[in-house]
């Protein structure tokens, strides 16, 4: 007999619950919360909802009622020298977007509930967006506070991380043009490997514009940020 995957409610969802403590701690006062789509894993788990709020906040407005909620995600930067001349590269991903349709090009990046170690998601993803083997420890955390990339209508907040690895260019440049992806997640990815300059001018995600100098400031390369 085949078993239905039970759907997980919007009020137990570790982002919903962590999105609304916040927002109460706070200062906000939520009357109300209407679902108009919810998107879940296969696993029956919220991936992410389109919400209208009814709250007021501390001075007495109303608060814009358009919410994504979304939760936190993780975008890290992969560098790999090259172990002879020490030129470094990094590991991008290109797959079609909904910004406008088009492929784009972004850093190893993926979803994380408030019960996930950021840390852990992040070698995760890039061990199945490009394939290169991390452990949580050695990847560098570029911010010590969270990052809101859309304030006004949307809960995702940035964790940023970075990893140098040195490797013979061969190893390095296998890398280049290799399918991944998840493919319960719809995931068509295919990976790319590119000077970091290059990278500036392929990527148009903010998050990915912004890891840029995040690193490079991080690792004291100003010459290279001069050329972005």
């Amino acid at each position: 007999m085949k078993h239905e995957t039970k759907k997980e409610s919007l009020a137990d969802a570790p982002k919903y619950r962590f999105w609304r403590q916040q927002a109460e701690t706070n200062g906000l006062i939520i009357h109300k919360v209407d679902e108009f789509y919810i998107r879940r894993r296969h696993n029956g788990e919220v991936l992410f909802a389109m919400l209208e709020v009814d709250a007021d906040t501390p001075e007495g407005d109303k608060i814009p009622p358009a919410l994504f909620l979304k939760g936190h995600a993780v975008s890290v930067l992969v560098c790999l020298i090259d172990r002879e001349t020490k030129e470094k590269y990094v590991v991008l991903v290109r797959q079609r977007r909904i910004c406008d349709g088009s492929h784009t090009y972004e850093h190893p990046a993926g979803m994380v509930d408030a019960s996930d170690d950021p840390a852990e998601v992040a070698a995760r993803e890039v061990g199945e967006e490009i394939g290169l083997t991390v452990r949580p420890d050695e990847l560098t955390r570029l911010m010590n506070r969270l990052c809101f990339p859309s304030t006004g209508t949307s809960d995702e907040a940035m964790h940023y991380y970075y990893l140098e690895r040195e490797l013979p260019r061969e190893e390095i440049m296998a890398f280049h043009h290799k399918n991944m992806g998840v493919a319960s997640e719809f995931e068509r990815i295919t990976t790319a490997v590119t000077t970091l300059p290059e990278a500036h001018k392929l990527i148009n995600n903010i998050n990915g514009l912004l890891i840029h100098f995040l690193y490079l400031q991080a690792v004291g390369d100003y010459d290279t940020m001069k050329l972005l």
